[in-house]
Protein backbone atom coordinates (compact mmCIF):
# COMPACT_ATOMS: atom_id res chain seq x y z
CA UNK A 1 0.00 0.00 0.00
CA UNK A 2 1.14 3.41 -0.97
CA UNK A 3 2.06 5.74 1.57
CA UNK A 4 -1.28 7.58 2.71
CA UNK A 5 -2.48 10.90 5.21
CA UNK A 6 -5.67 8.81 6.58
CA UNK A 7 -5.63 5.74 8.59
CA UNK A 8 -5.88 2.34 7.22
CA UNK A 9 -9.20 0.09 6.55
CA UNK A 10 -9.95 -2.94 7.45
CA UNK A 11 -12.17 -3.45 4.33
CA UNK A 12 -12.44 -1.86 0.79
CA UNK A 13 -15.44 -0.20 0.15
CA UNK A 14 -15.46 3.08 -2.51
CA UNK A 15 -18.42 4.26 -1.18
CA UNK A 16 -17.77 4.09 2.80
CA UNK A 17 -14.05 5.44 1.90
CA UNK A 18 -15.04 8.17 0.56
CA UNK A 19 -18.31 9.14 2.83
CA UNK A 20 -16.25 8.74 5.92
CA UNK A 21 -13.15 10.72 4.64
CA UNK A 22 -15.12 13.56 3.67
CA UNK A 23 -17.50 13.64 6.04
CA UNK A 24 -14.75 13.97 8.63
CA UNK A 25 -12.82 16.52 6.47
CA UNK A 26 -16.24 18.74 7.11
CA UNK A 27 -15.64 18.91 10.63
CA UNK A 28 -11.58 19.51 10.17
CA UNK A 29 -9.53 20.58 7.33
CA UNK A 30 -7.35 17.92 5.89
CA UNK A 31 -4.17 19.21 3.87
CA UNK A 32 -3.70 16.07 1.85
CA UNK A 33 -6.80 16.11 -0.10
CA UNK A 34 -6.78 17.06 -3.90
CA UNK A 35 -4.66 19.81 -4.92
CA UNK A 36 -6.52 23.11 -4.36
CA UNK A 37 -5.33 26.60 -6.06
CA UNK A 38 -6.18 29.84 -5.72
CA UNK A 39 -9.64 31.55 -6.38
CA UNK A 40 -10.24 35.32 -6.29
CA UNK A 41 -10.45 36.89 -3.09
CA UNK A 42 -12.80 39.29 -3.59
CA UNK A 43 -15.03 36.39 -4.88
CA UNK A 44 -14.04 34.14 -1.62
CA UNK A 45 -14.36 37.56 1.04
CA UNK A 46 -18.18 37.01 1.42
CA UNK A 47 -18.06 32.98 2.09
CA UNK A 48 -17.49 32.04 5.99
CA UNK A 49 -13.99 30.37 6.28
CA UNK A 50 -14.82 27.06 7.41
CA UNK A 51 -16.45 27.06 4.00
CA UNK A 52 -13.60 28.05 2.02
CA UNK A 53 -10.74 25.99 4.55
CA UNK A 54 -13.19 22.85 4.27
CA UNK A 55 -13.36 22.71 0.15
CA UNK A 56 -11.06 20.13 -1.93
CA UNK A 57 -10.33 20.59 -5.54
CA UNK A 58 -7.59 20.31 -7.69
CA UNK A 59 -8.78 23.35 -10.67
CA UNK A 60 -10.75 26.62 -10.58
CA UNK A 61 -13.97 25.63 -13.12
CA UNK A 62 -15.90 28.69 -11.64
CA UNK A 63 -13.28 30.32 -14.57
CA UNK A 64 -15.91 28.92 -16.95
CA UNK A 65 -19.09 30.40 -15.69
CA UNK A 66 -21.39 33.27 -17.59
CA UNK A 67 -23.74 35.34 -16.11
CA UNK A 68 -27.10 34.34 -16.05
CA UNK A 69 -25.76 30.96 -16.24
CA UNK A 70 -28.16 27.99 -14.50
CA UNK A 71 -25.19 26.10 -12.92
CA UNK A 72 -24.69 22.48 -11.86
CA UNK A 73 -21.90 22.08 -9.13
CA UNK A 74 -21.78 17.87 -9.10
CA UNK A 75 -19.86 17.11 -5.37
CA UNK A 76 -20.46 20.39 -4.21
CA UNK A 77 -18.90 19.64 -0.94
CA UNK A 78 -18.69 22.37 1.45
CA UNK A 79 -20.19 24.96 -1.20
CA UNK A 80 -17.93 27.19 -2.02
CA UNK A 81 -17.54 26.70 -5.89
CA UNK A 82 -21.26 27.10 -5.82
CA UNK A 83 -21.02 30.52 -3.81
CA UNK A 84 -18.30 31.49 -6.48
CA UNK A 85 -20.43 30.51 -9.10
CA UNK A 86 -23.30 32.45 -7.61
CA UNK A 87 -22.09 35.58 -7.22
CA UNK A 88 -20.83 34.83 -11.33
CA UNK A 89 -24.35 34.20 -12.59
CA UNK A 90 -25.52 37.15 -10.95
CA UNK A 91 -29.44 37.82 -9.62
CA UNK A 92 -30.68 36.22 -13.05
CA UNK A 93 -28.74 33.13 -12.83
CA UNK A 94 -29.28 30.24 -10.53
CA UNK A 95 -26.82 27.48 -8.91
CA UNK A 96 -27.43 23.57 -7.98
CA UNK A 97 -24.91 21.81 -5.54
CA UNK A 98 -25.38 18.25 -5.64
CA UNK A 99 -23.96 15.85 -3.03
CA UNK A 100 -24.40 13.05 -0.84
CA UNK A 101 -22.16 13.81 2.19
CA UNK A 102 -24.58 14.56 5.07
CA UNK A 103 -21.90 16.47 6.95
CA UNK A 104 -20.79 18.73 4.00
CA UNK A 105 -24.45 18.97 3.22
CA UNK A 106 -24.90 20.79 6.29
CA UNK A 107 -21.99 22.66 6.19
CA UNK A 108 -22.67 24.35 2.80
CA UNK A 109 -26.61 24.70 3.71
CA UNK A 110 -25.78 26.26 6.84
CA UNK A 111 -23.54 29.28 5.26
CA UNK A 112 -26.62 30.01 1.87
CA UNK A 113 -28.02 32.49 4.18
CA UNK A 114 -24.63 34.34 5.32
CA UNK A 115 -23.70 34.59 1.37
CA UNK A 116 -27.22 35.15 -0.08
CA UNK A 117 -27.06 38.04 2.72
CA UNK A 118 -23.78 39.56 1.80
CA UNK A 119 -24.70 39.43 -1.77
CA UNK A 120 -28.56 40.49 -1.87
CA UNK A 121 -29.82 37.63 -3.69
CA UNK A 122 -30.82 33.93 -2.51
CA UNK A 123 -29.38 32.28 -6.25
CA UNK A 124 -28.19 28.24 -4.64
CA UNK A 125 -29.65 25.22 -3.39
CA UNK A 126 -28.06 22.16 -2.40
CA UNK A 127 -29.45 18.74 -2.76
CA UNK A 128 -28.80 15.71 -1.16
CA UNK A 129 -27.98 12.64 -3.84
CA UNK A 130 -25.21 10.86 -5.95
CA UNK A 131 -23.77 12.96 -8.77
CA UNK A 132 -24.14 9.48 -10.99
CA UNK A 133 -27.95 9.49 -10.22
CA UNK A 134 -29.48 12.54 -11.19
CA UNK A 135 -31.95 10.96 -13.18
CA UNK A 136 -33.00 9.17 -9.56
CA UNK A 137 -36.62 9.88 -8.75
CA UNK A 138 -37.78 12.89 -5.83
CA UNK A 139 -40.62 12.53 -3.88
CA UNK A 140 -43.14 13.82 -6.91
CA UNK A 141 -41.16 11.65 -9.02
CA UNK A 142 -39.70 13.89 -11.28
CA UNK A 143 -35.55 13.47 -11.53
CA UNK A 144 -33.49 15.05 -8.87
CA UNK A 145 -31.96 17.39 -12.06
CA UNK A 146 -34.02 18.19 -14.98
CA UNK A 147 -33.37 17.32 -18.51
CA UNK A 148 -32.03 19.50 -20.25
CA UNK A 149 -32.28 22.47 -17.34
CA UNK A 150 -28.29 23.37 -16.89
CA UNK A 151 -26.26 25.94 -19.18
CA UNK A 152 -22.89 24.63 -17.09
CA UNK A 153 -21.91 21.47 -15.61
CA UNK A 154 -18.81 21.93 -13.33
CA UNK A 155 -16.91 20.30 -10.71
CA UNK A 156 -14.03 20.12 -8.92
CA UNK A 157 -11.93 16.47 -8.28
CA UNK A 158 -15.25 14.49 -7.42
CA UNK A 159 -15.79 12.64 -11.33
CA UNK A 160 -12.78 10.58 -9.94
CA UNK A 161 -14.77 9.29 -6.16
CA UNK A 162 -17.25 7.56 -8.36
CA UNK A 163 -17.09 3.80 -8.84
CA UNK A 164 -16.21 2.43 -12.23
CA UNK A 165 -19.49 0.59 -12.41
CA UNK A 166 -21.37 4.11 -12.28
CA UNK A 167 -19.47 5.87 -14.49
CA UNK A 168 -21.16 5.75 -17.97
CA UNK A 169 -24.58 6.66 -15.82
CA UNK A 170 -22.81 9.64 -14.67
CA UNK A 171 -21.40 10.44 -18.10
CA UNK A 172 -25.05 9.65 -19.51
CA UNK A 173 -26.94 12.09 -16.53
CA UNK A 174 -24.62 15.03 -17.65
CA UNK A 175 -25.72 14.97 -20.81
CA UNK A 176 -28.81 14.66 -19.73
CA UNK A 177 -29.48 17.39 -17.77
CA UNK A 178 -27.49 20.07 -20.10
CA UNK A 179 -29.67 21.94 -22.50
CA UNK A 180 -28.85 22.92 -26.39
CA UNK A 181 -25.23 24.70 -26.17
CA UNK A 182 -24.49 23.53 -22.35
CA UNK A 183 -20.92 23.50 -21.53
CA UNK A 184 -18.93 21.59 -19.05
CA UNK A 185 -15.63 23.08 -17.43
CA UNK A 186 -14.77 19.83 -15.23
CA UNK A 187 -11.49 19.49 -13.26
CA UNK A 188 -10.12 16.44 -11.96
CA UNK A 189 -7.27 14.03 -11.48
CA UNK A 190 -6.16 12.18 -14.50
CA UNK A 191 -3.63 9.57 -14.61
CA UNK A 192 -1.22 8.93 -17.65
CA UNK A 193 -1.64 4.78 -17.25
CA UNK A 194 -4.66 3.03 -16.65
CA UNK A 195 -4.63 2.50 -12.52
CA UNK A 196 -4.11 -1.39 -12.06
CA UNK A 197 -7.46 -3.23 -9.73
CA UNK A 198 -4.64 -3.16 -6.73
CA UNK A 199 -4.52 0.46 -6.42
CA UNK A 200 -8.02 0.84 -7.15
CA UNK A 201 -8.73 -1.69 -4.45
CA UNK A 202 -7.00 0.21 -1.77
CA UNK A 203 -9.58 2.83 -0.17
CA UNK A 204 -6.97 5.30 0.98
CA UNK A 205 -5.61 5.76 -2.58
CA UNK A 206 -9.20 6.04 -3.65
CA UNK A 207 -10.44 8.28 -1.12
CA UNK A 208 -7.38 10.59 -1.76
CA UNK A 209 -8.60 11.12 -5.57
CA UNK A 210 -5.63 9.17 -6.51
CA UNK A 211 -6.38 5.24 -8.43
CA UNK A 212 -9.72 6.60 -9.34
CA UNK A 213 -7.95 8.99 -11.50
CA UNK A 214 -9.22 8.49 -15.47
CA UNK A 215 -6.35 7.98 -17.78
CA UNK A 216 -5.82 11.28 -19.80
CA UNK A 217 -6.97 10.46 -23.23
CA UNK A 218 -9.98 8.30 -22.14
CA UNK A 219 -11.64 11.17 -20.30
CA UNK A 220 -11.08 13.43 -23.66
CA UNK A 221 -12.53 10.86 -25.73
CA UNK A 222 -15.56 10.27 -23.07
CA UNK A 223 -17.36 13.55 -23.32
CA UNK A 224 -16.24 13.88 -27.29
CA UNK A 225 -18.25 10.32 -27.48
CA UNK A 226 -21.12 12.33 -25.32
CA UNK A 227 -21.26 14.69 -28.34
CA UNK A 228 -19.66 18.05 -26.98
CA UNK A 229 -17.35 19.68 -28.65
CA UNK A 230 -14.15 21.56 -28.48
CA UNK A 231 -13.19 19.23 -26.31
CA UNK A 232 -9.25 19.58 -24.36
CA UNK A 233 -7.66 20.42 -21.11
CA UNK A 234 -7.60 24.14 -20.39
CA UNK A 235 -5.73 23.42 -17.71
CA UNK A 236 -3.34 20.54 -17.00
CA UNK A 237 -0.35 20.72 -14.46
CA UNK A 238 3.01 20.12 -15.92
CA UNK A 239 4.44 17.92 -13.16
CA UNK A 240 2.65 15.58 -11.74
CA UNK A 241 0.84 15.61 -8.36
CA UNK A 242 1.28 12.57 -7.10
CA UNK A 243 3.34 9.15 -8.93
CA UNK A 244 2.40 5.94 -7.37
CA UNK A 245 4.22 2.99 -9.00
CA UNK A 246 5.35 4.77 -11.80
CA UNK A 247 2.22 6.11 -12.82
CA UNK A 248 1.84 9.91 -13.00
CA UNK A 249 -0.92 11.73 -11.55
CA UNK A 250 -1.87 15.42 -12.65
CA UNK A 251 -4.64 17.86 -12.14
CA UNK A 252 -6.49 18.87 -15.37
CA UNK A 253 -9.31 20.99 -16.08
CA UNK A 254 -11.31 19.68 -18.81
CA UNK A 255 -13.98 22.03 -20.99
CA UNK A 256 -16.27 21.41 -24.15
CA UNK A 257 -19.52 22.49 -25.20
CA UNK A 258 -22.86 21.37 -27.52
CA UNK A 259 -23.37 22.18 -30.44
CA UNK A 260 -25.10 25.47 -30.75
CA UNK A 261 -22.81 27.59 -28.04
CA UNK A 262 -20.69 30.46 -28.62
CA UNK A 263 -17.72 28.43 -27.17
CA UNK A 264 -16.50 26.88 -23.89
CA UNK A 265 -13.56 29.29 -23.09
CA UNK A 266 -14.03 32.44 -20.67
Amino acid sequence: MADSCCPPSDAFDQTRAVDERYGAAAHAQEACLCTPVGFDPELLRVIPNAVVERDYGCGDPTRWVRAGDRVLDLGSGSGKNAFICSQLVGADGAVIGVDRNVEMLALSRGAAAQVAEAIGYNNVQFVDGSIEALDAPIGDGTPLVAEESVDLVLSNCVLNLVNPSDRERLLANIRRVLAPGGRVAISDIVCDQVVPQHLQDDPDLWSGCISGAWEESAFLDAFRRLGFEQVHYADRSQDPWREVEGIEFRAVTLVGDLPGSSGCCP
